[in-house]
């Protein structure tokens, strides 16, 4: 019989990227924290009277910030881990239909039809993937393995789709009625129906009378989500959260959400929000190293005790008035920076915005010492996102995934700060931790901070071709076409950059940082070549970011 067993589920990305608040976003986290907490309880409960154990997560009695990937000791069979997880979910979607059928009652001309539809997502929206072995490293590779053979099966909607997903039908009490024939089945002959149940579930879950207008604290008016979607929005709802029990994490009573959007009343344009997100680097090899060690089962249980509570610390010690960290479960967290100060002035949000950047600025450059607070021999690669008030929030996430997945690719242990427009342009810019001060070193040709100086040049001389840049794509090929010479970009970091400013440089002289740069930059490339347009390339990018984050 195998020693050890290691779960999953899925889709956690998916289930968390299909959000257009900041409620969303917390939701997601605390169903997938209280689904893990319910697997959890089952291997205890097993292990109770047979040789089950769990080993990772550390602290499973804790929800909030539970990691979706279980390592246990013992064999838990794959029914017991999938009835456990279905079972805690049919109690989440119960209690929502529940409440929502209860606090919009049954009357003459307002029927419920949903109940098939609410039962289909019970069964499909899970799949459960469990893998076993004689050693922890076993376990982990059969889990892999079997991760490759997806069980997934897909449910015909009928009808609109939701606003969010653009793929899952409606939720509204006749999702289900089976008089709706999809041949002459027209959205306009629904929609007062549609509007009337948005409407009124807004007013309930605001605490208010059927016919008074909502805020959209919860769920705006004019929103149009799936069922899945809903039950994202409603358990953070506290009289939800409180029928749903104690092993789903509540959130705190000062609750607000993200402050994006225009607002027409007060002539408030929109808001630039910061979004970022982090994770360990290579933690998997060193997982497989704790788990090639003595006392494998200790190791690893400590490993995953030290990094939840690192997480906690993490979330508890976030500064006040700069944001919130949405998770931090194991060695992954996400967060936001933003105000949320209502009805700023256009000069006052301008000031906001500035402080705001500053602030978060000067809160990055510490989080490295933050991380290794853990004593975990783990390395730490985020991606920071600041993005204008139209970007839509979950091509917010992609953004982050991208800049997290790029800080990896360059060489992990890394920050990547990307601006997103409201256009969906972006420029971007990834450094190593220990040289991000280099933003503090800048001046321009008076001594001072304007960024236009040195961005001007570089337009100048890049519309000359003195500087060219080539796509990360093809920066690493060994043949190239071209040979590419940095010395004007090393020219410019040792005219315009003083290191003087910085102790990371301290021990650079003066008008050789540019040289010293490049030297770092050449041990990390392949070719003379390599070096060359990767340096180029950097500062390229760290003009374009200090110009538009700095200025």
């Amino acid at each position: 019989m195998p020693e050890y067993t290691a779960t999953t589920f899925a889709p956690v990305q998916g289930f968390i990227e299909k959000s257009r608040k900041l409620r969303d976003l917390y939701g997601a986290s605390l169903i997938l924290s209280y689904l893990s907490r319910k697997i959890t309880n089952a291997a205890e409960v097993q292990g109770v009277n047979g040789n089950i154990s769990v080993i990772s997560p550390g602290e499973p009695k804790t929800t909030k910030g539970l990691p979706n990937r279980i390592l246990l000791k013992g064999t838990l069979s794959e029914e017991t881990v999938r009835q456990a997880l279905l079972d805690g979910w049919c109690h989440l979607l119960t209690k929502c239909q529940g409440w929502v059928e209860d606090k919009l009652p049954e009357r003459p001309d307002y029927r419920y039809y949903w109940q098939r539809e609410w039962e289909l997502w019970r069964n499909h929206t899970w799949e459960i993937f469990c893998g076993w072995g004689n050693s922890i490293p076993d376990a982990m590779f059969d889990l892999e393995r079997r991760k490759l053979a997806r069980d997934w099966s897909a449910v015909n909607w009928i009808g609109e789709s939701s606003s969010l997903s653009g793929t899952d039908a409606i939720a509204w009490n006749e999702l289900g009625l089976n008089t709706r024939n999809p041949k002459f089945l027209h959205y306009r002959d629904e929609k007062e129906k549609i509007d009337r149940f948005y409407q009124q579930l807004s007013a309930v879950l605001e605490g208010k009378r059927l016919d008074e207008t909502p805020e959209g604290k919860f769920l705006d008016p004019s929103e149009r989500v799936s069922i899945p979607e809903l039950v994202k929005r409603l358990v953070t709802h506290p009289q939800i959260a409180k029928e749903i029990g104690d092993d789903l994490p509540r959130l705190d009573r000062n609750f607000s959400d993200v402050l994006r959007l225009p607002n027409s009343e007060t002539n408030n344009p929109g808001r630039w929000t910061g979004w970022f997100m982090g994770d360990g680097d290579k933690v998997g090899d060193h997982l497989k190293k704790l788990g090639d060690g003595e006392n494998a089962d200790l190791a690893l249980q400590e490993f995953s005790k030290a990094m939840r509570n690192w997480g906690k610390k993490f979330e508890d010690n976030f500064p006040n008035g700069l944001g919130r960290i949405i998770y931090a479960g194991g060695d992954d967290f996400l967060g936001v920076v933003y105000d949320g100060t209502p009805n700023l002035t256009v000069e006052e949000l301008n000031e906001s915005t500035q402080k705001l950047k500053v602030d978060s600025w000067t809160w990055l450059q510490k989080l490295l010492a933050k991380w290794k607070e853990h004593k975990q021999e783990i390395g730490l690669s985020v991606g920071f996102v600041w993005a204008g008030h139209s970007v839509p929030q979950r091509d917010i996430l992609q953004h982050c995934r991208e800049a997290e997945k790029r800080s990896k690719a360059l060489g992990r242990n890394r920050l990547t700060l990307r601006v997103v427009f409201n256009s969906g342009r972006y420029v971007q810019w990834t450094c190593p931790w220990k040289y991000l001060s280099i933003l503090n070193c800048y001046r321009d040709r008076d001594g001072g901070k304007n960024w236009g100086h040195l961005y001007n040049d570089l337009a100048q001389l890049k519309a000359r071709h003195a500087i060219e840049t080539v796509p990360i794509s093809e920066e690493f090929q060994e043949e190239s076409p071209r040979k590419a010479d940095a010395s004007i970009s090393k020219a410019l970091v040792n005219i315009y950059f003083n290191p003087e400013d910085c102790e990371t440089f301290s021990d650079v002289e003066p008008g050789k940082l540019g040289d010293y740069l490049f030297e770092e930059k050449r041990r990390r490339c392949l070719t003379h070549s390599d070096t060359h347009q990767a340096f180029i390339n950097w500062f390229d990018e760290l003009v374009s970011i200090g110009w538009y984050l700095c200025r």
